[in-house]
């Protein structure tokens, strides 16, 4: 899975350039903005774990984008870019829930410092699931296969077993077709067709019926009408080993 996927809304091109190079070093998955509108689109979208927000933007204040940001995702971090003699907004941002704040002019090794301080405090680890029951048979996630209780067997593609990980990980909850986009195919989805996950969805719910259960057998995959997929009733983890990777779910 990608390491972190970050937002950098920032209207000046060579401030916006410089930061999003320097974080691609560092590994980081980088999505850019260039005004407070499209920013704010982005700082919304599923899969982001940090926003990196200028203060002085067009077409939208990047007090007004944090705003709307934290009713939606009152979790998700930010990072304010501010000019040198605006305290005042600094003040206010934090006020309104922003995480850190960085003065321009500043250099690309104090701003990857904060990002990845933050990071350590937000991002929770995720647990290493290796074995899952469905039905009569047992998932092997490593292996990427599953094995029934009369022996047979059927393979499971790259995708498929990061995809089925990522739903039983966050089991919980539903997980909409563009964060899985995002976070089990590592792209960013805008204009993108999300006909690709449910591809990939039928075909994992192919290979995961039970031959030796019946027609009511409870689903491995749920699909959830609005929001997208989650890991259905089905499903079992029955071997969890904490792992220090990165989930992102916010």
């Amino acid at each position: 899975m990608p390491k972190a996927r970050i937002v950098v809304v920032e209207d000046e091109p060579a401030i916006r350039r410089g930061v999003s190079d320097a974080l691609r070093l560092s590994g980081y998955e980088v999505t850019e903005a260039m005004d407070g509108q499209l920013g704010l689109r982005e700082a919304m979208s599923a899969g982001v774990d940090l926003v990196l927000l200028d203060i002085m933007l067009p077409k939208r204040d990047g007090l007004e984008v944090l705003g709307e940001l934290r009713r939606a995702h009152p979790a998700r971090p930010v990072i304010l870019l501010t000019a040198r003699g605006s305290e005042d907004d600094r003040v206010r941002g934090l006020k309104m829930g922003a995480d850190d704040y960085v003065v321009k002019p500043f250099s690309a090794k104090e701003l990857i410092a904060r990002v990845e301080a933050i990071l350590r405090r937000t991002m929770k680890p995720v647990p290493d699931v290796r074995l899952v029951e469905v039905g009569s048979g047992t998932i092997d996630l490593h292996r990427r296969e599953v094995r029934w209780s009369d022996g047979g067997r059927a393979d499971l593609s790259e995708t498929e077993a990061a995809l089925l990980k990522y739903l039983v990980c966050n089991r919980e909850r539903a997980v909409s077709r563009e964060e899985l986009l995002s976070r089990v195919w590592g792209i960013g989805t805008a204009g993108l067709e999300t006909r690709a996950v449910d591809m990939h969805v039928a075909r994992l719910r192919a290979k995961l019926k039970d031959p030796a259960g019946d027609d009511d057998q409870p689903e491995a995959i749920v699909t959830v009408r609005a929001h997208g997929y989650m890991a259905g009733p089905a499903l079992t983890v029955s071997e969890e080993v904490a792992a220090a990777a990165p989930s992102g779910n916010r």
